[in-house]
């Protein structure tokens, strides 16, 4: 199950159903089966105290993940910043809306097993995103 929440920011405006639906099928495109999953968007402040609380990091960001998989079933916790989601579609000239799914989906990619920290990793992950937003339709 799927699940979206919104903490001390109102819920943004995705189309619930079809998300799901996107997201259940970019997981199977890796050959995972999606479990539960929950969404938190929340504001800067709290995505900070998170990075805080639970990573030890003391900076702002725009998706933390939590991965709880078990074998080929994702399951996860995902707190997004809305705040970071609308500065970085500004800096990189997209729409919010692009934006905010690329980063619903960057976090699915981080269960389905893409990482982003290492040499060359970014450029997989990159395309990984362009290729489930392709997805979306």
């Amino acid at each position: 199950m799927i699940t979206y929440n919104a903490e001390g920011i109102r819920m943004p405006k995705i189309r619930k159903r079809d998300t799901s639906a996107w997201i259940k099928a970019v997981a199977a495109s890796y050959g995972r089966k999606v479990g539960d999953i929950g969404y938190m968007f929340v504001d800067d402040e709290k995505i900070l105290e998170v990075n805080r609380e639970y990573l030890g990091h003391d900076y702002y960001t725009d998706i933390i993940t939590f991965d709880y998989d078990e074998d080929d079933v994702i399951n996860g916790d995902l707190v997004i910043s809305l705040d970071t989601v609308r500065t970085n579609a500004e800096k990189f000239g997209k729409t919010y809306d692009e934006e905010l799914h690329r980063v619903i989906i960057h976090g699915i990619l981080h269960l389905c097993g893409i990482n982003d920290k290492g040499p060359g990793e970014r450029e997989i992950m990159e395309a990984a995103e362009n290729k489930a937003l392709a997805m979306l339709g």
